[in-house]
Order: structure tokens, then sequence, then C-alpha cells
């Protein structure tokens, strides 16, 4: 399946922290979960360290598991883990994350998975695209928007609002009745949204990384 791709980081002082590559029959897009300056990681690694090293191995999972994607999913990330787990806290709440896309096309079918708020659209042909946005990040962190009310974008008092913001996320990350990302728990997957659809019918799709606590302005 033909497939192009593009990115930036998400602010010019700091490294890509995202992930896409594509192999012949499969797509992988990860959102890697930065976190502002002062606030414990309890990993030595950069989350664009983990994004590029799960994004490779999802890949490489693809391409030789033919379980479930979210068997696959659960693969890579124990790996990954494994990878850091004797030098990093792979408890601490803010360990290196990202949300995930990822496409397979296995025979005449076409399947998906989407973790946290990475959006995948699909044309299948009917009037609408189909959207499969994983929405329970916006709805844990909506309540929390007042903080930033009144403060201006690049300020002290904005910067130590969204540092409270993220501490506040970090709360309700990989929880029953919070949401769900790409860390360190393999049964992340579990709780991803997953579907299929034929291949004859997917005239196209698109897949779009987005971070809101990332963009957040008053």
């Amino acid at each position: 399946m033909p497939v192009t791709f593009a990115g930036e980081p998400a602010r010019p002082d700091r490294p890509n922290e995202d992930f896409v590559g594509a192999t012949p029959d499969a797509v992988v897009l990860l959102d890697g979960a930065g976190d502002p300056a002062g606030l414990e990681s309890g990993c030595s690694h950069s989350v664009a360290w983990y994004s590029r090293t799960l994004g490779s191995t999802l890949l490489a999972e693809l391409n030789r598991n033919p379980g479930s994607l979210t068997e696959v999913f659960a693969s890579g990330i124990r790996q990954v883990a494994s990878m850091h787990g004797d030098t990093c806290d792979l408890l601490h709440a803010g360990s290196p994350s990202a949300t995930a896309v990822m496409l397979r096309r296995t025979g005449d079918t076409l399947q998906w998975l989407v973790l946290a708020d990475s959006v995948l659209i699909l044309d299948l042909g009917t009037a609408e695209p189909t959207v499969v946005c994983d929405d329970r990040l916006d709805a844990v962190a909506a309540p929390h928007h007042a903080l930033f009310a009144g403060l201006r974008y690049g300020s002290p008092e904005h910067a130590r609002a969204r540092r409270e913001f993220i501490e506040t996320l970090r709360t309700h990350r990989n929880r029953d009745g919070g949401f769900w990302v790409a860390a360190v728990d393999p049964l992340a997957g579990e709780h991803a949204l997953t579907g299929s659809a034929p291949i004859d019918a997917v005239h196209g799709s698109h897949l779009h990384s987005f971070r809101m606590y990332e963009t957040l302005r008053p």
C-alpha cells in the first residue's frame, strides 16, 4: 500500500518526539508524550528514544508476529521495557509514554489499533469518513482547563499551571477510569480501540498525531 508521511517537532527547542514508519503491509504512528522541564520522569532515556525504540520494535513485530494487534502491541511494550528496566524506574508515573496508531494488512483485511488521542481516519466509501479516536484523555483533562484561565502562554504562571496540569494527568494514566497510553504496561493494548475492514472497502486512510496538552494556549 502506498504510504506518505511527514512530521516536525512540537517545539523548535526539542527533538522530534514522534515516530512514523511503514512496511509494505503495516504502518505505525507514535506521538511521544514529553513533559516540561522540572518534572521527574524516573527514566534516563528521552521521550524521543522511547518513541523511536517502541516504533521500530512494533514494526518488526507486525511483520513477524501473526497474532492480534493487541498481542503485537503488548509484545512491543514488553520488549522495550526489558531494554531499560534495569536502569530506570519503570513504575514512575512520568516514565516516557506515547499515543499509538497501528495499521496492518493481513490477507484481504485491514486491521487497526488506536490508543490515546492520536486519530485514524478511514475512507470506506461512505458519505462520511470513519474516524477512530480515543477521547479518554480529553475527558480526564477537560475539568482542569480552568488552570490556564487568564494566563499568558509562555509566562512563568502558565508554566507552573502546565506542570500542575501534567502532574494531575499522571495520576490518571493507565488506570481504569482514566486514560491509557503506551508506556510500560503491556496490558494497555487491551484498552485500545481496535477494528478491521475488508481491504477492498478501504479507499484511503489518514493517521494524525495530536497531543492536546502540548498545545494548550489561553
